[in-house]
């Protein structure tokens, strides 16, 4: 086959405008509009009320091409676009080609009849998304976050760009993935299925090519250390002593390269090649004693899932790129992490994301494009999600990394609530109520589940987020499937909480905070830096968290002084209480067997749940996800005020225990052996009573220690330290307090910070809690960071970024000018 691309310089203009502008393809009116020098920053302060308006205009896009010779001599010649976005009309040549509405799908006409000899002009004309969205709601109104715009679930494109609780309302359009012509003569190869049969010491592979047209087809597959197989007559290829796929933590990631060929009389007409690794991947729901169970087992190993919720890197999706991606999901790998799941509100990501995944060994759980919203499932929407289900499916199916497709984020809790409530007499849309909630059963109990297992049948199916198994059958249910768990921010509880519950996986819970000071100036004026500025509050979509934030503060800490010193505090705050989920549910091995922070990454500057921001910078939780996703934790249950009087103030007739409970957790292929030290100290550091304990924990599993209760010592006047060693030195360790941090007798640490070399060395002359080193150097990147120092001295690595304007801080300088 031939391939021309009309990527690269075109034309693009509003539909009232005369005069063309400069446009980049792949690419979007957005990004044009802000190369081009029309269009202010929509991420500066309030600018995104600027943009919006844009797109509340149509918008055509154009481009003059010559074919090559040998190119209009194919027999078919394609227009292939891998994207629009989304409500688009193609012309060539002042011809109709065919029209576009779905931005997750990859459009092909056969426009050989229109092209001729010289110079050729096409042209690609944008209907508004928002007028669209906002006219079939005054038609059909759904239901669907109300943080959007309405109607925005009537337009297969990316649910995000209309608004989230997290991202802006910047609803882009154009051609936002390559276009081509593509010569096709004798046939050419649709897609390929892999299918994988594993015995001992031996795979056997399925090659099954999807071919349009004639040709003869052959297949092979190139190991990683270059041996060459190939397939037979019936597309199988044997594979001796297999180099298996592992996800990070649990083995190595070696790729097998397949490559399926397409001859004809006169040569090769179409190649396809793809990596995969060669693992079985499922997920297992066996009953057990406290339910059903629900976790990946990955060649007949049960792994606990560790990870976050990836959405969309970016509001304008020509930004995001592949060095991009990687440096995110290097990111996530880095602090330990072995699974993201893609979450359903944004678009299918590109191979490149996926490929990354495979080779760092980072399981996806892959959602479907729905979320939050009820769907008309017309005769036409049905057809159109059949096509983007099936192509998305076929393009991503023999990744390694793939671990299980999503029907949806949350709508079978939201429409099992419609359902209760028709049952009920409380809802009062009656008839079209229950029209969406056949259309939801027929779309993820029938339509899409039907797809999957016939594309990708080596690939779990799951039908929503949260789910115990479908069919409305108590979705969260913390004994079966996963599990969305907001009690700890929507519902305001404590950290504590989170040790009531033993979710089998909980696939989204969260906590928010502000970026860092920098990326604050990113967007914002000197008089703006007030967390309730009107500014800070265009930059908060989860209405009122600011709010939230401070009262969390109030229970936590000391009121930090200066803007600075609160962002940090947010950001300690955020830490904490991940670590509090995670730690727990991790010591509860086998019970529960997930734990996927909502969320990874932002796509604009904002106060959020993210762990890193959208400049890449990490906040304290991902430095603290690299300590509690560690392969091997020491993790501590402290019993205190915070989990027995909280309020201190309220009446409490037994003494208030003081102890800690330290579990070892060993989520590695073999067993581990090795040294438990802990301490009772003063905030000075001293200790005044101290242990030691060999461990053995087994491969796999979870070990708890003895209690250790430390009587009636003083609640806000001592803490406990512990540590794990190893081998190599210290593994994993440190701190609980039996009081809130705002009530404990901190000392001045006197906290000092130098280099050495590549090395950042800080010392403290007494106890320093959640210790954060920063440069002005905003992209300073750490092996360590937000720590606890039991005085002395802590060596730390530089990773990236400068160390010019070395300076560091504690939870005692919080409320320090």
């Amino acid at each position: 086959m031939q391939r021309m691309t009309l990527c690269g310089a075109w034309e693009m203009r509003a539909s009232d405008e005369c005069a063309w502008r400069r446009a980049q393809v792949p690419g979007s009116v957005y990004a044009d509009l802000l190369a081009d020098g029309a269009m202010e920053d929509p991420f500066w302060r309030d600018n995104e009320l600027k943009a919006f308006p844009l797109m509340r205009k149509d918008w055509c896009y154009r481009r003059r091409f010559t074919v090559p010779e040998g190119l209009l001599e194919s027999r078919r010649v394609l227009l292939v676009c891998e994207g629009l976005d989304t409500l688009a009309h193609v012309r060539l040549n002042g011809s109709a080609v065919g029209d576009a509405d779905n931005m997750h799908v990859t459009w092909e006409w056969d426009v050989k009849p229109l092209l001729h000899a010289g110079e050729n002009e096409i042209e690609i004309d944008f209907d508004s998304p928002v007028n669209y969205a906002l006219a079939e709601d005054a038609k059909r109104p759904c239901w669907g976050s109300t943080d959007a715009v309405p109607g925005f679930s009537h337009i297969r494109k990316a649910h995000c760009m209309f608004g989230w609780d997290w991202g802006p309302r910047l609803p882009d359009a154009g051609i936002w993935r390559p276009i081509s012509l593509v010569g096709v003569d004798a046939g050419r190869i649709l897609s390929v299925q892999v299918l994988q049969h594993h015995e001992a010491d031996r795979v056997t592979l399925e090659v099954q090519p999807e071919i349009e047209g004639m040709g003869l087809w052959t297949a092979r597959v190139t190991a990683p250390d270059g041996q060459v197989l190939t397939a037979d007559e019936a597309g199988r290829v044997v594979i001796d002593q297999p180099e298996l796929w592992w996800p990070r933590g649990y083995g190595a990631q070696p790729l097998y390269t397949v490559t399926v060929t397409l001859s004809g009389p006169s040569g090769d007409m179409d190649t396809w090649t793809r990596r995969i690794g060669l693992r079985t991947l499922w997920v297992s729901r066996e009953k057990d004693a406290w339910g059903e169970e629900f976790c990946h087992i990955v060649n007949g190993v049960k792994v606990f899932a560790m990870g976050a919720d990836y959405i969309p890197e970016d509001n304008i999706l020509s930004r995001v790129n592949p060095e991009r991606t990687r440096r995110l999901l290097e990111d996530a790998a880095l602090a330990n992490m072995n699974a993201v799941r893609v979450w359903g509100g944004g678009y299918y990501p590109d191979d490149f994301f996926f490929d990354i995944c495979d080779e760092l060994g980072l399981m996806v759980w892959l959602d479907l494009m729905y979320a939050c919203s009820f769907y008309d499932l017309t005769p036409a929407f049905e057809r159109s999600i059949r096509l983007e289900t099936e192509q998305n499916i076929r393009r991503l199916r023999h990744h390694a990394s793939l671990a299980l497709i999503c029907g949806n984020n949350e709508m079978e809790g939201f429409m099992g609530d419609a359902q209760r409530a028709l049952v009920n007499g409380t809802d009062d849309c009656g008839p079209k109520r229950w029209s969406h909630v056949a259309d939801y059963t027929k779309m993820y109990e029938y339509i899409l589940p039907e797809i999957c297992k016939r594309l990708a049948p080596q690939t779990f199916w799951w039908p929503s987020s949260p789910s115990s198994g479908g069919c409305f059958d108590t979705p969260n249910d913390p004994n079966r499937g996963d599990v969305h768990y907001w009690a700890v921010w929507h519902g305001e509880k404590p950290f504590t909480e989170y040790r009531k519950f033993h979710f089998r996986y909980a696939s989204e819970f969260g906590f928010q905070s502000f970026p860092c000071l920098k990326t604050v100036e990113r967007f914002t004026l000197p008089e703006d830096r007030n967390i309730f500025s009107r500014i800070m509050e265009r930059h908060q979509r989860n209405q009122a968290s600011n709010g939230k934030i401070m009262a969390y503060m109030a229970q936590t800490f000391r009121y930090p002084q200066g803007f600075d010193n609160l962002l940090y505090a947010s950001q300690l705050l955020q830490a904490e209480a991940i670590r509090y989920g995670v730690e727990h549910w991790r010591r509860n091995r086998g019970r529960c067997m997930g734990a996927i922070i909502w969320q990874l990454n932002d796509c604009w500057p904002v106060a959020s749940w993210a762990s890193i921001d959208y400049y890449g910078r990490w906040k304290a939780l991902h430095y603290a996800a690299k300590r509690f996703f560690a392969p091997v934790l020491l993790s501590c249950e402290e019993q205190g005020e915070l989990s027995q009087n909280p309020k201190i103030n309220e009446f409490h007739p037994a003494p208030i225990e003081r102890s800690i409970h330290l579990n070892v957790t060993n989520e590695t292929r073999a067993p581990f052996a090795g040294t438990v030290v802990w301490a009772l100290r003063r905030p000075d550091a001293s200790v005044i009573e101290e242990g030691r304990e060999e461990v053995n924990v087994p491969a796999l599993s979870a070990l708890w220690l003895d209690k250790r209760d430390f009587g009636d010592t003083s609640v806000t006047g001592t803490y406990a330290s512990f540590a794990l060693l190893g081998e190599n030195g210290v593994i994993s360790e440190g701190t609980a307090l039996f009081c809130a941090p705002k009530h404990f007798d901190f000392l001045d640490p006197h906290l000092t910070v130098r280099t050495e070399g590549d090395e950042i060395i800080v010392t403290a002359d007494a106890y320093a809690r959640q210790v954060w080193v920063e440069s002005d150097d905003a992209d300073l990147l750490l092996s360590d960071n937000c720590f606890d120092l039991n005085a002395g001295e802590k060596r730390v690595r530089v990773l990236r970024g400068g160390t010019s304007g070395l300076r560091v801080r504690s939870v005692w300088s919080l409320d320090k000018a």
